[in-house]
């Protein structure tokens, strides 16, 4: 059985499970535009899948704002976008179907989210994926977000699994990165940015949605995974 078989599945969150980048566009306009700030969601789209705190800090340095700080702002757009995701948020085609597969081959799972723990929790709860996962793990708890690849070694860690038998589904670009940065496969299903994108070159490959990944592409040839770590 080769060393590097699969033995865990780790997903990020928004934009992948949850159709929520859309919602957080929403949210960080209007928190931040009564401010003066001229956000568009071109401008917050080219952010997707980095960490909220990292974005106003850049945020702040570019557009200025007087007034709250980045805390009570950081603290605004979350308590707005978990607002706006228990309300009209959805499961992305795919979702369940995919994390029953995988957990059904025996392969652990984890989300690995830049979102707060509060937010993460929130989604597991609306979209009833507790049952399914073996952990959840927030890039807050990182020294730094994505692209780097801290916080998808840290779930590997915990999980128990070496990252070469990792296998991470992203939206984003900076997602994408960080993975491949860690050592691990991953699986680009873009929600805000072009297919296109160079960053999506590293992955194995780059699906429409969850619903065309074929977990016989990574069995290995005995057809089985060898679930030891």
């Amino acid at each position: 059985m080769p060393t590097n078989a699969l033995a865990a599945a780790i997903f990020d969150m928004d934009g992948l499970l949850i159709d929520s980048e859309p919602l957080w566009q929403e949210a960080e306009i209007s928190c931040l535009r009564p401010l003066g700030v001229p956000l568009t969601r071109d401008i917050c789209r080219a952010q997707a899948g980095r960490r909220l705190d990292e974005v106003l800090r850049d945020w702040q340095q570019q557009f200025g704002w007087d007034g709250p700080d980045l805390n009570e702002m950081h603290g605004r757009i979350i308590s707005e976008v978990t607002r706006l995701i228990l309300e009209n948020g959805t499961a992305l085609p795919g979702v369940h179907e995919t994390i029953a597969d995988l957990r059904q081959a025996g392969l652990k799972i984890a989300i690995a989210s830049s979102s707060p723990h509060s937010l993460i929790d929130a989604v597991v709860a609306k979209l009833e994926l507790e049952p399914l996962l073996d952990l959840t793990h927030s890039g807050t708890d990182e020294t730094r977000g994505k692209p780097d690849p801290g916080i998808f070694l840290t779930t590997a860690r915990r999980l128990g699994v070496s990252p070469a038998r990792c296998l991470v589904f992203e939206d984003a670009p900076a997602g994408v990165t960080a993975a491949h940065r860690a050592g691990m496969k991953v699986i680009a299903v873009p929600s805000v940015v072009n297919p296109d994108h160079p960053s999506f070159r590293v992955a194995e490959q780059t699906l429409k949605s969850l619903l065309d990944f074929r977990l016989t592409n990574f069995l290995p040839p005995s057809g089985s995974f060898n679930l030891e770590p």
